[in-house]
């Protein structure tokens, strides 16, 4: 297993989300000083680590970032069901306008600027699996970082735009990226449910538990490649849908559930 480093301050933006819960609770459990950073306080930590600001807020977030903070994990995003119900322009139907561009585009920006103005050296952003989703339905599995994107909707190529954003800030600033192509961590009853329903869904479902597991060995890794993209999920139940053996060779993430754990959650 890679070596692990000494108990980082790690920031996590859109740390009141599920995927967001999920990483801080393993973070501390692991050591880590875990500082949230949401429009809504963060579950599970006190006031004081708990900043409450939306992206937007630019001052806040740099103050944030600057704080001694050794790495940023940046979650926060608009859901990816922002993008219904779709209506013909000019009307917004799919909030990309509205939703997708101030909070998947600008604010992945102003996140990697607060970074390199504050000299902060490991970033980790959210991906997710969807940008490769027509490789998945279309059963070219396991998928691996180096196919090609396939996204479906524009929530994913916003995703798309985030790991080239995060790519350029590693070649042109000499800061250590790494961006995730995360499963599928239900937020609600009716995810849940979805999940359920589909082999596809319990192959890429991303338990709450190995969520964390996954962040604490990602900020704990002594050392990274410059710039990776790699997947993050739970042990599949029917067949490998993503290549899980990059983040086990860089960083010893080892998936220990299957659905339905940690669906009981919700």
């Amino acid at each position: 297993m890679p070596g692990m480093s000494q108990p980082q301050r790690v920031l996590v933006t859109g740390s009141a989300g599920r995927v967001g819960r999920a990483a801080v609770k393993g973070l501390t459990a692991a050591g880590h000083h875990v500082v949230g950073f949401d429009r809504v306080p963060t579950p599970g930590l006190p006031p004081a680590q708990s900043l409450v600001a939306p992206l937007s807020d630019v001052a806040a977030l740099r103050a944030a970032v600057a704080d001694g903070v050794d790495c940023v994990i940046h979650l926060a995003a608009a859901p990816d069901d922002a993008a219904f119900p779709r209506k013909p322009p000019p009307d917004d139907g799919d909030n990309f306008l509205s939703d997708l561009v101030p909070s998947n585009l600008v604010g992945p920006y102003h996140v990697m600027e607060a970074v390199r103005t504050a000299g902060v050296r490991r970033v980790i952003l959210a991906s997710t699996g969807q940008v490769v989703d027509g490789h998945l339905r279309s059963d070219d599995v396991p998928v691996t970082a180096t196919m090609l994107p396939r996204p479906r909707y524009l929530y994913a190529c916003t995703k798309v735009f985030l790991e080239a954003l995060g790519q350029v800030y590693a070649t042109q600033h000499g800061i250590t990226v790494l961006a995730v192509r995360l499963g599928w961590c239900p937020r609600d009853l009716g995810q849940v449910a979805e999940i359920r329903a589909s082999h596809l869904g319990q192959d890429v479902f991303f338990s709450p538990g190995d969520v964390g597991r996954f962040f604490a060995a990602a900020v704990g890794a002594e050392k990274l490649p410059q710039y990776a993209v790699v997947y993050a999920g739970s042990r599949p139940v029917h067949n490998m849908r993503y290549d899980l053996d990059a983040p086990r060779k860089l960083f010893g993430y080892e998936p220990q559930d299957q659905w339905p754990t940690g669906a009981e959650e919700f």
